[in-house]
């Protein structure tokens, strides 16, 4: 199935350094953010206590405020509407072990009068914890992204696997950005939809390599942005479907989903949308400003068809009693 289909090539790389300008824009923007505003770190990674509270009606918030201040020790606590009107989530540093009593025993008392209620859950994360999360966490990412470059490297040729994890690193950047910008919860969800974005941002790049790696070896063209034009037009089709695809579902997730999975839903929502932008306008401009040569990727090309022939011929020889 084809969504666009093309006589010729579409000149794509003629807009890319209006694209390289609007890219390291975003990225700067999203570092700003990140270096300046910071991450709303959740329960998994700043450590402490999560209590969710359902009421059969909605919610008094402001009331709920006021009777939790009463006791010195939940000061700081935040109280928030988690979903719907009659639900909400009372987050605080402190924790059951470090107040010598029952955190969800603790609420019952202290919200006696606000209405009917129950104490759905309650979830404590000590700050040791949290911290250590956070730090493999990072890590994770890190990791992840070292990988990805050795796996392309081995696989294509150097200047393939620079373009890709810088790529990558766009994506995520941005992706974080957006978490910052939004205020939206970091926990181990959304730390699961930064590495997915990592993983779908290289599965479209890959795609678009491996296109670009064959024109390289079956056109007749020389010049390199020509023959990106004409690969990424031949994938364009797959590209937008695919994306479209995974979009939509995304947002169902995010729409339909609730607040639980909010995190998760909207990071992914932004890196399907940035990695399949990325994998188009950022990887293959990368790889015309590395200066990667058309002519010696065919000679190399050349070179390896020619030694694996000898060693063809060597085994033909050897099996045939002739060496």
């Amino acid at each position: 199935m084809e969504v666009f289909k093309y006589d010729k090539p579409i000149a794509l790389m003629r807009q890319s350094k209006r694209f390289g300008i609007l890219s390291v824009t975003l990225v700067l923007v999203s570092l700003i953010l990140i270096f300046t505003k910071g991450f709303n770190y959740g329960l998994d990674f700043a450590g402490g206590t999560l209590v969710q509270v359902h009421y059969e009606q909605k919610a008094p918030i402001e009331k709920i405020r006021k009777a939790i201040t009463q006791d010195k020790h939940y000061e700081n606590a935040s109280v928030t509407y988690f979903g719907d009107d009659n639900e909400i989530i009372i987050r605080t540093k402190n924790s059951s072990k470090s107040l010598g009593k029952d955190m969800g025993d603790t609420m019952r008392q202290l919200l006696q009068g606000t209405g009917n209620f129950k104490v759905r859950r309650v979830d404590m994360v000590g700050a040791k914890v949290g911290s250590e999360l956070r730090e493999k966490g990072i890590m994770s990412l890190v990791l992840a992204i070292l990988g990805i470059l050795i796996y392309v490297s081995f696989r294509f040729e150097w200047r393939f696997a620079v373009a890709s994890v810088l790529a990558l690193v766009h994506d995520v950047t941005i992706a974080m950005g957006a978490v910052v910008l939004f205020n939206i919860e970091v926990n181990l969800d959304t730390l699961a939809a930064l590495l997915t974005i990592l993983g779908y941002s290289l599965n479209d790049t890959i795609i678009v390599f491996d296109r670009i790696r064959e024109g390289i070896s079956e056109s007749k063209e020389t010049a390199l942005d020509k023959i990106i034009n004409e690969s990424v037009t031949q994938t364009l089709s797959r590209t937008t479907l695919t994306s479209l695809t995974t979009f939509f579902v995304v947002l169902t997730l995010f729409l339909f989903g609730g607040e639980i999975i909010k995190g998760f839903s909207f990071t992914l929502l932004v890196g399907v949308v940035v990695g399949t932008y990325s994998s188009i306008f950022v990887a293959s401009p990368i790889l015309m400003w590395l200066g990667f040569s058309v002519k010696d990727f065919r000679e190399k090309e050349a070179e390896k068809r020619k030694r694996e022939k000898e060693k063809e011929k060597m085994r033909q020889m050897y099996e045939g009693g002739t060496l």
